[in-house]
């Protein structure tokens, strides 16, 4: 079964009849969710072409069969270009290989630049760090050297483990979008290479990984215990660039809330520093 049928089934099995207007009978269900001919009666397909796409056979589905599976699985926007970027790995532009960013746009230097009061990081798909303001790093990565990995950083250094006081919802989250990146970019042995480490090195994250839970994750409430200015609520935005190799992630806080003041406080502390962002050589 390749990745399209690994999603299928998996989406597949989070709902029951019930919840799709089915009945059940009273009959003792050998599977969990939806069998494959109830799935299929819902997306108006046989059983014998949707068994096929589950055991990765299919070829050339079509959009309108695509947006049935869709709506039979209650799939939500990002499962949706997730499903679709599964069941045709050759036919876009995601198919290719993820360019290495080695340098960022003058413009989107000079904006980091000015947003001294904002945490503010420019990340590739895969998390890599490629810069982030002073205050970011005071944030996130203060104990850290160099411009790191935040996914890796999340599941293996117990530093930022402990940062996150929401811990679970935030590995839950970047595996999310770390599974929706490599779908996008199947031919790119990087991309493949990162999970494979991630997956040896971390039985939490080979657990959410399969989950099959993917999600853009544009927006995220974060809830950290920060060690020099305690608690903080940061809400994350992504702000995508034409880029589609490099995000802008910022983090904001409530107006007039502790994490505010907390906020400044480290922004106090992180005028130390005297550098700015730092792209990627």
């Amino acid at each position: 079964m390749d990745e399209l049928g690994r999603f299928l089934k998996s989406r597949r099995a989070r709902l029951h009849p019930a919840d799709v207007g089915l009945g059940q009978y009273g009959e003792r269900r050998r599977v969990p969710g939806l069998r494959r001919e109830e799935l299929a009666q819902l997306a108006g397909v046989s059983v014998s072409y949707y068994a096929r796409l589950e055991q990765g056979l299919g070829q050339n589905v079509s959009d309108g069969i695509l947006d049935a599976l869709a709506r039979a699985l209650r799939l939500d926007d990002a499962e949706h270009a997730h499903l679709v970027a599964l069941a045709r790995p050759g036919r876009s532009a995601n198919g290719r290989a993820l360019r290495v960013v080695r340098q960022l746009p003058t413009g989107l230097r000079r904006l980091m630049a000015m947003m001294d009061d904002v945490p503010v990081m420019a990340l590739s798909p895969t998390a890599d760090v490629l810069a982030w303001n002073p205050l970011a790093r005071a944030v996130f990565g203060g104990h850290h050297e160099g411009l790191p990995n935040m996914t890796r950083m999340i599941f293996l250094d117990p530093p930022t483990r402990a940062l996150f006081a929401n811990w679970e919802g935030k590995a839950r989250s970047v595996v999310a979008h770390l599974r929706m990146v490599a779908a996008r970019f199947p031919a790119d042995r990087r991309v493949h290479g990162f999970v494979d480490e991630l997956l040896a090195s971390s039985a939490e994250f080979a657990a959410l990984w399969e989950d099959h839970s993917v999600a853009n994750c544009d927006s995220f409430t974060n809830v950290l215990r920060h060690p020099q200015v305690g608690e903080l609520t940061l809400h994350q935005e992504v702000l995508r660039t034409e880029e589609p190799e490099l995000m802008l992630v910022a983090f904001t806080v409530e107006p007039g809330s502790p994490s505010q003041t907390a906020l400044r406080l480290l922004g106090t502390l992180a005028a130390e520093h005297t550098d700015r962002p730092v792209a990627v050589s």
